[in-house]
């Protein structure tokens, strides 16, 4: 039986990691998320994804340390989009909302941060244990600092503490908390209002993010009026730039294709 489960509803992809006991990825599972992830990316008709777990205790606790003792190696062939198919994704220009429903640690915390959006279970916990184990939280090493206040980023790097869903939203780690018999409801209700909107919209922000992250600003402004990204070169010749003018200037809501 496959650890992935998928669940398909018009425009919107439902991804749940279900690999019991603990939701833990070995080097099979990351393959088969990168294959899912990179067709829900390469879908025309798919517009967000959500990504949760199996279960209501975990998330993901990352590595599966027992998988390593039995040969896997940790820097082996995690697929396409890197561990877990999404956080190392090109191009994924497309929203993906994590509904964390339970402990997301190590690489499990680093997969939702490979998320746009974060919603999580009012039960939900979070920790960086790698330094416990005397290896470093490498994704997490690398973004965290930049989403929250760096000494708050170093301090849960360093220590490997636990820490509980409040205050991972004190710290704009999490959206939105919510109860946990709600948390799938909720992701749902999210991901169909932005299927609603524009996905070449979508698209050009999302590369306009990525290709700023560490770019001075003028820079950053550069590539985007020299025509050098091409989501938002896309996005100014196409038909919805066109929609979105028409609708308000009609005082109606706009229809978006896409194109």
């Amino acid at each position: 039986m496959s650890p992935i489960k998928t669940r398909r509803e018009g425009a919107i992809l439902e991804v749940t990691l279900d690999r019991p006991k603990a939701n833990a990825i070995d080097l099979a599972t990351s393959k088969i998320m990168g294959d899912v992830f990179q067709d829900f990316r390469d879908d025309p008709e798919l517009r967000v994804a959500i990504l949760t777990g199996g279960g209501e205790k975990f998330f993901c606790p990352g590595w599966d340390l027992k998988a390593a003792a039995d040969g896997d190696a940790v820097d082996g062939d995690y697929g396409v989009g890197g561990f877990g198919g999404l956080q190392e994704m090109r191009a994924m220009n497309k929203p993906v909302i994590a509904a964390v429903n339970g402990i997301a640690c190590g690489g499990g915390l680093e997969l939702a941060l490979s998320a746009d959006i974060i919603i999580a279970a009012d039960h939900a916990s979070f920790a960086l244990p790698e330094i416990r184990s005397g290896t470093v939280a490498d994704a997490a090493s690398v973004k965290l600092p930049k989403r929250i206040p760096y000494h708050i980023a170093m301090e849960l790097l360093l220590t490997g503490r636990w820490f509980d869903v409040q205050e991972a939203n004190r710290w704009g780690l999490v959206n939105e908390i919510v109860a946990g018999d709600q948390l799938m409801d909720r992701a749902w209700e999210l991901a169909r209002l932005l299927a609603s909107g524009p996905p070449l919209v979508y698209a050009a922000i999302k590369e306009i993010v990525r290709d700023a992250e560490d770019s001075k600003f003028q820079d950053a402004m550069n590539r985007i009026t020299k025509s050098q990204l091409g989501s938002v070169e896309k996005l100014y010749r196409s038909e919805d730039q066109l929609e979105g003018a028409k609708a308000f200037a009609e005082k109606r809501d706009p229809v978006w294709k896409g194109r």
